[in-house]
């Protein structure tokens, strides 16, 4: 099976409980067998992209960040200064359960900064975030929740990926026509391992087309869950 695009939806909630700061993230990766750290952001498509560090670099990154060439990343590149850092952003902690438990892999978000400690333009998150923060002046709130969509569809018999949807189910059906519903069972097992929330999970009107609800959440918790969405369901998929 393999994931296509992903239609997101205002309604319902994502929340995640699990928050730490950099004292605790560092006893984290101490004290939890951690030996790869991904570094995680997107490019102005909204795809994530990471790179790996290991623990003793971990202190490090904190402090000054981690350098990365932006010059080949889809919108940050065709750039004089190329060069930007990778800020974690130590509350976004969350391990990766499908990874093996020796040697465990976890994922933070970053905030992305030019060497002078600058905004780098081109980072949607902190786009967001200053957002968020000018509304906030204005006394304005937001809570956001996503319905999230995706379609699977069959591999041939070397794995690669097909036109044939994984099902012919329609709206709200059940097995055998729906041949989804383990799928979205692991998905929503795995989002719980991960500090997430789903709330309700079906097939949809289409075939192979499924659907997972999230409880609302502020909207950078929320775009942040829906990034982690796409990358737990490709890997489960």
């Amino acid at each position: 099976m393999w994931p296509t695009e992903y239609d997101g939806r205002i309604s319902g909630r994502i929340v995640n409980d699990m928050k730490y700061s950099k004292e605790e993230v560092l006893q984290y990766v101490a004290e939890e067998d951690v030996k790869f750290i991904r570094m995680a952001f997107c490019d102005v498509d909204g795809r994530q992209k990471n790179v790996s560090i290991m623990p003793y670099e971990l202190k490090r990154a904190f402090e000054y960040g981690v350098a990365i060439d932006a010059s080949a990343i889809p919108g940050f590149g065709e750039r004089i200064k190329s060069d930007v850092l990778l800020h974690p952003d130590p509350s976004t902690l969350s391990l990766l359960p499908w990874r093996p438990d020796h040697g465990r892999v976890v994922r933070m978000f970053c905030g992305i900064t030019y060497p002078d400690k600058t905004a780098f333009e081109c980072d949607t998150r902190s786009v967001l975030i200053s957002a968020v923060n000018d509304a906030a002046k204005e006394g304005i709130h937001f809570s956001f929740g996503s319905e999230m969509e995706f379609y699977l569809f069959k591999r041939d018999e070397n794995g690669e990926p097909t036109k044939i949807p994984y099902d012919n189910a329609g709206y709200m059906d059940i097995a055998p026509e729906d041949k989804g519903e383990n799928v979205r069972r692991e998905i929503c097992l795995t989002l719980e391992q991960m500090g997430m929330r789903p709330e309700s999970s079906h097939h949809e009107e289409g075939p192979g087309q499924n659907e997972i609800d999230f409880r609302y959440s502020d909207p950078v918790t929320a775009a942040d869950n829906a990034v982690t969405f796409r990358m737990v369901v490709n890997t489960v998929a």
